[in-house]
């Protein structure tokens, strides 16, 4: 954060046209022997109380020094040329006005944020009367005096105990060991050697695309018959859930400036794409900003429960550059993403045992299996370790849990299922969340029995994962049988050519090319 205090005779502002999609009102003000405090808010900074409360620690003493009656916190994007976002930006903003207006005596003022600004000033001139400030975030951070609670671990058995991860038994249990050793003891698995699925992707085709960003691929004919295939499959497996489900189609932009947008936005903090047009843009990072701008517009009844929204989507998340892989890390890809609203936890917990089931079922179709970490919010946890030890006697093995004691998340519980791939290191594919936040956020509602209105529990999930990912997991597993001596093979309803006809000779030429048009009309009938 970068500041600029100037201690002021007088000084004046008004507010003329939004610069930004904006949500405070225009206003305009004055205020006497004024210590003015342009800000500019940077990337890194944050609203961290600790942050903010040594800034508003400064902004007071200097104006305690100067004399001045009155504090004028005045956003100012032009003292640094590596800004933060602006929602950021806004937050950060009138958090340390709040800190700064609660610990000084006199009037505090704040211009609004987002607007054209017109302002006059008359500087005092002493020698205090024009100063800058740096403030750096780590700088200010202190040590607290009571250490946080942290995130901790256990393994679950499908009977209900739970163990510690150091001291498991992980006999008969090697994938678990290996998704304990990544996630838990945070050791790097599997690295040297370059993955031999690598080699089937430059022969069907798929491929980075350097002339766009980072992160982005290119798909060739035989690649595009693949994903366009999945992601037909994709639907299928959600329809096999046995509640209605309706695909929808919208769009991978969405305005920062509103406030549910901004919220759930957060939470990705610089992974986001954002998008500089009349105002910020992100692009989706997955289809809940679509489905649930959508699902709010819509009248929804207990009858109508549960139903799940469905949307191939275009997603975008700015991986850093070192660490995007060929088909499973990308900066775009296409998510399935299935969204399931229920009517309240009880039964989105019911929904998911059938859920459950159909992600072990897909798995299982390609000969393989998920070893699973559970993210739960602490008294999710308390609340209902059965549920989940129910969960590890369905995969017939014991489940790694992480418990996040004392936050707030949108969600209760977080899955990631991974595959552990060739060059043994796990490799999540498919996912749910049970969310209990977003709703409310986005004014979703349905009316219950007693005609009274209800924000429903939404379950988030890609049954496949990916179209990308669950590709991922295709190839890698003919790369497995192929290091174990195996013919690597794709599944049949995946193979983007499944005939060819041969001729012998050239006189078998012409009975050849009716033989293919005869197939390729069946095929397409």
């Amino acid at each position: 954060m970068r500041v600029l205090y100037i201690h002021t005779e007088r000084f004046s502002w008004e507010a003329k046209d939004p610069a930004l999609d904006v949500r405070d009102e225009p206003t305009s003000g004055r205020a006497e022997n004024a210590l003015v405090v342009f800000v500019t808010v940077e990337r890194g900074d944050a609203a961290d109380e600790d942050f903010l409360r040594q800034v508003a620690h400064d902004v007071v003493d200097v104006a305690r020094k100067v004399k001045a009656s009155s504090i004028v916190i005045y956003p100012y994007a032009h003292l640094s040329n590596e800004l933060a976002r602006p929602y950021t930006a806004r937050e950060v903003v009138n958090k340390l006005y709040e800190v700064v207006k609660s610990e000084f005596g006199g009037e505090v003022h704040e211009a609004p944020f987002g607007y054209y600004k017109a302002f006059e000033l008359r500087c005092l001139g002493h020698p205090l009367s024009e100063l800058s400030r740096t403030f750096k975030p780590e700088q200010t951070r202190q040590v607290k005096k009571v250490e946080e609670r942290r995130d901790f671990y256990v393994v679950l058995t499908p009977t209900g105990e739970e163990y510690d991860p150091a001291k498991f038994d992980y006999g008969g249990y090697e994938d678990l060991r290996i998704l304990v050793e990544k996630e838990v003891f945070k050791k790097e698995l599997g690295g040297g050697a370059e993955p031999r699925y690598l080699e089937y992707l430059r022969k069907f085709g798929f491929e980075w695309e350097p002339m766009s960003d980072v992160g982005h691929m290119r798909y060739a004919p035989e690649a595009t018959v693949m994903m366009e295939l999945v992601e037909d499959y994709a639907y299928m497996t959600a329809k096999s859930l046995e509640i209605p489900v309706f695909k929808i189609r919208g769009t991978n932009m969405f305005k920062l400036a509103e406030s549910a947008i901004e919220t759930h936005a957060k939470l990705f903090g610089e992974r986001l794409y954002v998008v500089e047009s009349d105002s910020d843009l992100i692009l989706r990072y997955a289809a809940c900003f679509q489905q649930f701008a959508m699902a709010k517009d819509w009248v929804i009844s207990h009858r109508h429960l549960p139903f799940g929204m469905l949307e191939i989507a275009d997603s975008y998340r700015h991986e850093q550059p070192g660490e995007t892989v060929l088909l499973f890390r990308l900066r775009r890809f296409y998510m399935p993403d299935l969204h399931i609203f229920t009517r309240d936890l009880q039964e989105a917990i019911n929904v998911t045992y059938k859920l459950h089931e159909v992600i072990f079922r897909e798995i299982g179709k390609l000969g393989r299996t998920y070893v699973s970490l559970y993210n739960v919010t602490e008294e999710f946890y308390k609340s209902h370790r059965q549920y989940l030890a129910e969960l590890a006697k369905r995969e017939g093995k014991p489940i790694l849990v992480r418990v996040l004691p004392g936050q707030k998340y949108y969600w209760v519980l977080n899955v990631e299922f991974h595959i552990i791939d060739e060059l043994g290191r796990p490799r999540e594919i498919a996912t749910f969340q049970i969310d209990v936040g977003n709703a409310q956020r986005f004014g979703i509602k349905y009316v219950d029995e007693n005609n009274q209105t209800r924000y429903p529990v939404i379950i988030h999930t890609a049954i496949l994962g990916s179209v990308e990912r669950y590709l991922y997991a295709v190839f890698d597993t003919a790369a497995k049988a192929e290091k174990e001596g195996k013919t690597p093979r794709l599944p049949t309803w995946l193979s983007p050519v499944q005939v060819r006809i041969i001729p012998i000779t050239k006189d078998n030429l012409k009975y050849a090319v009716e033989v293919a048009d005869r197939l390729e009309a069946r095929a397409s009938a």
